[in-house]
């Protein structure tokens, strides 16, 4: 790699702090899909702080005793849920990052996939993973708080960084614990080295903004009406997007009404893709999905419970008759998942989550699996903070990895809350450039949107009234005992069918 700036051995680590940040998009239905009715895009937020430069003072708010200054980078990473449970995660982080505490960003670097197993060896903290669940969430936000350090240590954004590593550099970045069976190191090495042919030329495109075509799900949240979702549909098509992905599940008949509208709006020409958000069972799938073939979907995204990988493998073979591939892979808590995705023949497009995977250090192992498989990557987004990171993800696989252009997804929200937000330009993605990972959040943004908040913050206004008492479920519930009544005016949001048996009784 290049020669690093000049005090980059004295960057130490000196302290981190959380903050649970929480957006209300529910009150707009955005997020909203067959299973999760009431979406509230959230971020567990970690700071890392260092005694150079990159680090700062100044008041947060008053439930921090721990101080930045916005004048000077920080390292501030996220993970992301959809509301409750953020604050499950920053406990978590807090659990995780004191072992950083003290440590130099250098020796933290030196051999990445051995950093990232030293924050995945705490053995008491593996017993409730291990690699999977709330510690791997947190896990992700940590170590892609090391990443956005590094990559301003350099003055890089991170598929840069990345990018102008050798094949032995990228290798050594990943832990290949429980992986071997699918891919070595001097597999992944071998797979890199032949990538190198033509990688300026690829470089020439990521610098042009040419190199990472978008699609968008902004347009098909099942909340939204058909007049509000036609309207996105013809702004979409203004805004130069082909290639588009529809909410379905549950209400086959509200579902074939909206890809009907589709078409009607965009034409036959675009491209279509399909998720359920793992609304079916197995048998469920084929026979809802041949209702939907007539609309030419390429591809079903989670038809079925995201950890059923034998599942996935039948819907897949089910499909073929239909032309309809499957996609999978935002709730894969880790590379083991995916590396027998890939073994089953389960899938045909990797969903990396730049967020639930366990840190760029596991998206970059899932990369290599995906490229030696010849799958396509095709990471998820859908919420706050993922586009950004996302971005980063796609160029560096592009670029360094399969040398395989495909589509990113965009999602039109909360990028305002961002130093170095998401952008796209003529139907591509715009490259990141500002050193980092791209998700240095504005510390009003963080002010105002904290949980619980403060006097004066989102969640302490009477609006926020209006979600605090939603219920929390879908489909059946249990009577309240005696004496007790039912709470009034509460809010229902979702769908019943979330909670259906195979035959649609609850």
């Amino acid at each position: 790699m290049d020669t690093l700036h000049q005090d980059f051995e004295a960057i130490t680590i000196t302290g981190y702090y959380t903050r649970d940040i929480r957006f209300p998009t529910s009150l707009q239905d955005e997020g909203s899909d067959a299973m999760n009715g009431a979406v509230d895009f959230s971020n567990p937020y970690c700071v890392l702080q260092t005694n150079s430069e990159y680090e700062g003072h100044g008041v947060v708010s008053s439930e921090s005793t721990t101080f930045f200054n916005v004048t000077h980078p920080l390292t501030r990473l996220q993970s992301f849920t959809i509301g409750r449970g953020n604050n499950l995660v920053c406990a978590a982080i807090d659990m995780l990052a004191p072992l950083l505490v003290n440590r130099s960003l250098a020796s933290l670097t030196s051999n990445m996939g051995n950093t990232w197993r030293y924050l995945a060896s705490d053995s008491q903290l593996r017993w409730v993973g291990p690699e999977k669940g709330v510690v791997h969430l947190a896990q992700s936000a940590v170590v892609n708080a090391i990443w956005d350090l590094w990559a301003k240590s350099q003055g890089k954004p991170v598929w840069r960084l990345v990018a102008e590593m050798s094949p032995e550099e990228y290798v050594r970045c990943i832990d290949f614990r429980y992986i071997t069976d699918a891919i070595t190191p001097e597999e992944g090495i071998e797979l890199l080295r032949k990538q190198e042919l033509g990688k300026a030329e690829r470089l020439e495109e990521v610098e042009k903004n040419k190199a990472v075509p978008i699609y968008t799900t902004s347009a098909s949240w099942l909340g939204y009406s058909d007049e509000k979702m036609r309207g996105l549909l013809e702004q979409s098509k203004i805004d130069g997007f082909h290639h588009y992905k529809l909410k379905v599940g549950g209400d086959l008949e509200r579902d074939l009404r909206r890809l009907k509208l589709f078409r009607d709006t965009v034409g036959w020409d675009d491209i279509l893709m399909l998720d359920s958000n793992q609304i079916w069972s197995v048998p469920e799938a084929e026979s809802y999905l041949s209702h939907l073939a007539p609309f030419k979907p390429l591809f079903i995204e989670e038809p079925t419970s995201p950890d059923d990988i034998l599942g996935h493998a039948t819907i897949r073979a089910a499909l073929r008759k239909y032309n309809i591939k499957v996609a999978t892979g935002e709730h894969c808590q880790n590379r083991i998942i995916f590396k027998q995705f890939l073994q089953a023949e389960a899938l045909d497009y990797v969903q990396t989550d730049a967020c639930r995977l366990g840190g760029l250090n596991e998206v970059m192992a899932v990369m290599l699996m995906a490229a030696k498989f010849h799958i396509p990557l095709h990471p998820h987004i859908g919420g706050v903070s993922l586009p950004e990171y996302s971005q980063h993800v796609i160029t560096i696989d592009y670029l360094v990895v399969s040398g395989r252009r495909s589509v990113l997804e965009y999602i039109d929200a909360l990028h305002e809350h961002f130093y170095h937000p998401a952008q796209i330009a003529n139907g591509f993605h715009v490259t990141p450039t500002a050193p980092g990972y791209s998700v240095h959040m504005k510390p009003a943004s963080m002010e105002r949107f904290s949980f619980p908040g403060g006097e004066g913050g989102w969640w302490k206004s009477q609006e926020a009234e209006k979600l605090l008492t939603l219920e929390r479920t879908v489909g059946w519930r249990p009577a309240f005992g005696k004496g007790h009544k039912d709470v009034v005016g509460v809010q229902l949001k979702g769908n019943d069918a979330a909670f259906a048996n195979d035959d649609g009784r609850t």
